[in-house]
């Protein structure tokens, strides 16, 4: 595909933007890569907006707070029904997963002393 004089004249109209563009973008790249060497720029330009921390001052302030960066889990879940203490699946399992787990569960505790029923063979 690709061959109308349509996307011809498009591809052709996009190389010509992309020549007027790249000087530019070639401008503001070394502009960017100038001020990331000193960092002075762009800190003075995010204080403004929002406190600056810097990385050794949050890894002093996590030693302190006593975090050991995990996640806070909900430890009262049953890892292999994943049932909490009130019985309820996790917000994240869908009705057709819930039903699967239940049906795992609750089959295993009723198929002990039920006969199974005889029906048509075919």
């Amino acid at each position: 595909m690709a061959k109308s004089l349509r996307s011809k004249w498009k591809r052709k109209m996009r190389a010509e933007r992309r020549k007027t563009i790249a000087p530019k973008e070639l401008v503001r790249l070394k502009h960017a890569l100038s001020m990331g060497k000193t960092g002075k720029a762009v800190m003075a330009d995010m204080e403004e907006i929002a406190t600056v921390v810097t990385a050794d001052q949050i890894k002093v302030d996590v030693a302190m707070a006593g975090d050991d960066g995990k996640m806070d889990l909900d430890s009262k879940r049953n890892k292999k029904t994943l049932l909490d203490e009130n019985g309820q699946y996790p917000v994240w399992m869908n009705q057709r997963q819930a039903k699967k787990m239940k049906s795992k569960r609750v089959g295993k505790k009723g198929s002990q002393g039920k006969k199974l029923k005889k029906g048509m063979a075919w």
